[in-house]
């Protein structure tokens, strides 16, 4: 028959037997610590020098524990404000280019209003560039305003206080004007202080240096540099009396029976966003002179 093994007894601790062991215990050395205060003093400073660092210790690695949740927690919060300060620049730029923006639409509203109190005598209405041509200038460009608008073929276009050009193409709702600066264009000008006449002509090349040719001055006629030049009675197209800009480097030509010079505009060809186009004809003020 086979041996049964001896099983093993295994002890048991209940928890509320360990607990009321455990608090007699506590009593117990309170009483003695009490009891025999005096007694245990030299234990108590042995016990006292070696748990002393090791409690200095742990308040170290405590505060540091601290210090670096703190920092953790505060740099934290940073990222989040300056997440919060990105947003608020970003927001900041866009309505500073708003403001730029309409500031800068306001300006030139107001210096056609200017131009319009100018030449007050002839009606006009005010139009948007929506397109042009790729060659760097404003030498041909399409505005907003066309037939339902009332404009018509011929009529004449002033900005920045002087002659644009003149409406070549007309549809509904929109229409095209050539600039004084195309090489195609000729405007009949004159000197508005000594009435003498010329031929204003556009030309590109010429314009890279900030000029267009003027032509056909009597080599009689009493002029200096930087005389106004302005659109003359005798044009069959344009209005008199509009200023296009002002001479100089003026020369007797080849043929030494004119003079020729350079006219500086006082449009500038590069930045025109809106126009006023003058919605009355030539023709329809009497004028029947070339």
């Amino acid at each position: 028959m086979r041996k049964r093994r001896k099983q093993k007894v295994k002890f048991r601790v209940r928890p509320k037997h360990l607990f009321c062991g455990l608090t007699f215990f506590c009593l117990l050395l309170l009483y003695v610590s009490y009891r025999y205060s005096d007694n245990l003093l030299p234990f108590k400073t042995s016990v006292g020098n070696l748990i002393t660092p090791m409690q200095n210790g742990i308040n170290m690695i405590g505060t540091y524990l601290t210090g670096q949740l703190e920092l953790f927690e505060s740099k934290k919060a940073l990222q989040e404000e300056n997440e919060k300060l990105k947003a608020q620049i970003e927001s900041l730029k866009s309505q500073n280019s708003v403001l730029v923006s309409n500031s800068k639409e306001l300006a030139e509203l107001q210096e056609l209003y200017e131009v319009g109190k100018k030449y007050s005598d002839y009606p006009m209405i005010a139009a948007s560039v929506i397109s042009r041509d790729t060659n760097g200038y404003y030498s041909s460009f399409v505005v907003n305003k066309g037939a339902a608008d009332g404009i018509c073929k011929d009529m004449n276009v002033i900005a920045s206080n002087g002659l644009v050009g003149i409406v070549t193409e007309v549809g509904k709702n929109y229409c095209r004007i050539r600039a004084i600066i195309d090489d195609m264009s000729y405007v009949s000008g004159m000197f508005l202080k000594t009435s003498d006449t010329c031929d204003v002509r556009g030309d590109l090349e010429l314009l890279d240096d900030g000029y267009i040719r003027v032509e056909g001055i009597s080599l009689s006629a009493q002029i200096e540099e930087n005389y106004e030049i302005v659109t003359s009675y005798i044009s069959d197209k344009y209005l008199p009396g509009i200023l296009i800009g002002y001479v100089s480097n003026i020369e007797i030509d080849a043929s030494n029976m004119a003079r020729t010079a350079y006219l500086l505009p006082v449009v500038d060809f590069e930045h025109i966003e809106n126009v006023l186009i003058i919605t009355q004809l030539k023709e329809r003020i009497g004028s029947d002179s070339e």
